[in-house]
């Protein structure tokens, strides 16, 4: 498998008045394609500053990200926005919806932020809803889905630019168990049989082990990284 993120000597430290506060000491990994990796650590260890980094809505302040090669912190902010849009899906733990859209109408926004008609995306738009079990809810509002269903939509409007790459913030800590064990096995699925690959932030070993690899951070650093021993069967 080829290398599809890569992180080398990552700093990342920020003012405190006349203190500087290092958040990331020198993190080096590498991330295949299609692999479905998790970083776990303790609350302030650095996952999510790192996590945002690797997708170019955080500035490291030293070191490089490579994305396809491609050092993000080197580009435009129009080449760095267009990679966000079309190579990286994102999903946040609040889901960040727009509540007044319908399931359809917040899937496709990342399709109109991209300058393309809607329209052209129906089929692909079906096929998604279909995966993410809300094709019979594509007019509803997000006030009228649940939590879990909620991130159903977030993780359908992460996928709907077919993208290589999805980074998850803590994608199941605002749901129940069991709406959080049915996101992890849409996240396992999604990983083996669209070949994309999916780095997650999270706290859960359990969810840590839908995945290829768990990443472990303290303080700022990598203190170990390992296959998981067997995948969850789903």
């Amino acid at each position: 498998m080829e290398e599809i993120i890569k992180a080398e000597k990552l700093y990342k430290s920020f003012q405190n008045g006349n203190k500087e506060i290092e958040i990331i000491k020198g993190v080096d990994m590498t991330i295949k394609e299609g692999e479905f990796v998790s970083i776990m650590g303790p609350s302030g260890c650095g996952k999510s500053t790192l996590l945002y980094m690797l997708g170019g809505i955080d500035h490291p302040t030293s070191g490089r990200v490579l994305v396809n090669n491609k050092d993000i912190n080197t580009m435009k902010d129009k080449a760095k926005s267009k990679l966000r849009r079309q190579v990286i899906g994102f999903v946040f733990q609040f889901y960040n919806l727009v509540q007044n859209l319908t399931v359809s109408e917040n899937v496709l926004l990342p399709v109109t932020m991209d300058g393309k008609k809607s329209r052209h995306r129906k089929k692909e738009l079906d096929e998604i809803l279909e995966i993410v079990g809300l094709a019979e809810r594509k007019n509803f509002t997000p006030r009228e889905l649940s939590g879990g269903q909620q991130q159903r939509v977030a993780i359908a409007r992460a996928l709907i630019m077919n993208p290589k790459i999805i980074l998850a913030d803590e994608p199941i800590g605002n749901l129940d168990s069991q709406s959080g064990t049915g996101i992890m096995k849409l996240f396992s699925e999604i990983s083996k049989e669209k070949k994309i690959t999916i780095l997650q932030v999270t706290h859960s070993q359990e969810s840590a082990e839908y995945g290829d690899r768990i990443i472990r951070m303290k303080d700022g650093v990598i203190e170990s990284d390992a296959k998981v021993a067997a995948n969850i069967v789903v």
